[in-house]
């Protein structure tokens, strides 16, 4: 496979990324922490290729990425109050929110589990692209699995060169510190991941909260 490199300023690039995502293809961009490859996140097939793509293990979930707060209805059961609220407060940024997966989204998604993790990027490409397909991407870090993290188009293409059809070049990304991971199926809420939200500003709608060491 050739993987071509559009620029992501190119007015084509959306429209090329689009045809691609919705023929369950993967694609590789820009986020607001390091680039990071995507998939149609309600084709299987899609997503499976993700995994492919990556020599990602089978049993090692994907997050999803949505564009806005109000898509988290279409892909979650059972959406606490709080949820919204944190949403609301902390999106797009470095927040992912595990919920409940509703039945829409393959199992693929979530290595067979129950849960999924959800984000909103704050970053103009994945939001672009979710609205082109009219979706969300699930998506994660642009890496073969166990390697390095790229923070640009160029470390993407090192390792994944030829197992995938497009890599968006959107420059640099500012890499260093993930999202913090935070379960709201669990009583009491918990984070899993420390990282870009700090807990205190979680305990103001969540003053329950248990931090995992």
């Amino acid at each position: 496979m050739k993987t071509r490199v559009m620029a992501a300023d190119d007015p084509e690039t959306i429209g090329r990324a689009r045809r691609l995502l919705q023929q369950s293809e993967v694609v590789a961009f820009p986020t607001d922490t390091v680039y990071g490859v995507g998939a149609h996140a309600f084709k299987a097939e899609a997503v499976a290729a993700l995994y492919e793509v990556k020599n990602r293990p089978l049993t090692k979930a994907v997050p999803i990425l949505v564009a806005q707060v109000e898509d988290m209805a279409s892909i979650a059961l059972h959406v606490p109050t709080v949820a919204w609220e944190l949403a609301e407060r902390f999106w797009p940024g470095g927040l992912s929110l595990v919920l409940q997966r509703a039945e829409r989204v393959p199992l693929m998604v979530t290595a067979g589990g129950d849960t999924l993790a959800i984000r909103c990027p704050d970053h103009g490409v994945p939001l672009a692209l979710i609205n082109a397909i009219g979706a969300p991407l699930a998506a994660t870090s642009a890496n073969l699995s166990g390697q390095p993290t790229p923070t640009s188009a160029r470390e993407t293409l090192v390792q994944l060169a030829g197992r995938l059809p497009l890599v968006i070049d959107g420059g640099e990304c500012p890499g260093g510190t993930p999202s913090t991971v935070l379960d709201l199926t669990s009583s009491p809420p918990r984070i899993v991941r420390a990282g870009a939200i700090p807990a205190e500003a979680l305990r103001e709608l969540l003053p329950e909260l248990v931090v995992d060491r």
